[in-house]
């Protein structure tokens, strides 16, 4: 069944109606298909989770790769047609859940005793909730090697942004402390029912096998990153003297200064 026909068959003969609440925007170009399988190098010996199946295109695909498929679906309204769709792929499980509240870490340490080597995520991400989905699986430290993302065109560029351009920001940091961070392709919406107001890309985010830094306390380098990108215009000194516990001012200026860092800096520039 072509990406089209399985969504004529859920919208018209199902009455299934787009939720505009949950982002919900499904794909119908095969050759987008077919790049994203090549992107996350996926074969026999991976146990992969998607994030929102939606109609099960991607699902599909993913299927016919993979030694393991979970499929974690927000929309009740969905699940009885995946269930009835891919029911017939012995390596499918379906949960109807929030993935944010999932135990994918229970899922995940499953599958590594059943012996799958690789661990990978895949999804096309609701633009509104991209962020806090890709930080949480980031800072929950699940042994996932690779995460394949349909997303909003601009958080990809951010993503993968190098130092000092205007995408790099807190964000990036964030990411790519965990992980490499690649846009591979863009996507028009033209490819989607019903048709996003933005551009899309794909980003592959492959996990750092030695972190980049050793840092002592992440929590605090985090606060950092995040207060000195919170304000974009403000400089370092600036920035960081509005944290939480700060007192002096003067003392934020010699921090910077013992560590080499021009406190007229801003935080992009760093």
């Amino acid at each position: 069944m072509t990406p089209m026909e399985k969504i004529r068959l859920l919208t018209e003969t199902r009455g299934f109606r787009f939720t505009k609440s949950l982002g919900q925007n499904f794909l119908t170009d095969e050759n987008i298909l077919r790049k994203m399988a090549q992107a996350a190098d996926i074969n026999k010996e991976d146990a992969v989770i998607e994030i929102g199946p939606g109609a099960g295109i991607v699902t599909e695909m993913l299927l016919q790769e993979a030694g393991r498929v979970l499929a974690v679906e927000i929309d009740k309204a969905l699940i009885p047609f995946l269930e009835e769709t891919l029911s017939i792929y012995p390596n499918f499980t379906l949960w109807h859940q929030d993935v944010l509240q999932a135990d994918l870490a229970g899922w995940i340490k499953a599958q590594q005793e059943a012996g799958y080597k690789r661990i990978k995520v895949v999804g096309n991400l609701p633009y509104y909730v991209t962020t806090p989905i890709i930080m949480k699986l980031l800072e929950d430290q699940l042994p996932i090697d690779l995460m394949l993302f349909m997303i909003q065109k601009e958080v990809a560029q951010r993503l993968a942004a190098k130092p000092a351009t205007k995408d790099y920001g807190a964000l990036t940091v964030g990411a790519q402390f965990y992980c490499k961070a690649e846009k591979v392709f863009d996507v028009s919406p033209q490819v989607f029912i019903p048709k996003p107001n933005v551009a899309s890309a794909v980003v592959r985010l492959t996990r750092h096998e030695v972190p980049p830094a050793d840092i002592p306390d992440p929590a605090l380098f985090f606060a950092l990153v995040k207060a000195a990108f919170g304000q974009r215009r403000k400089t370092l000194h600036n920035a960081l003297s509005v944290m939480p516990d700060v007192e002096d001012k003067a003392e934020v200026a010699r921090r910077l200064g013992d560590a080499g860092i021009d406190p007229m800096r801003r935080g992009e520039t760093l």
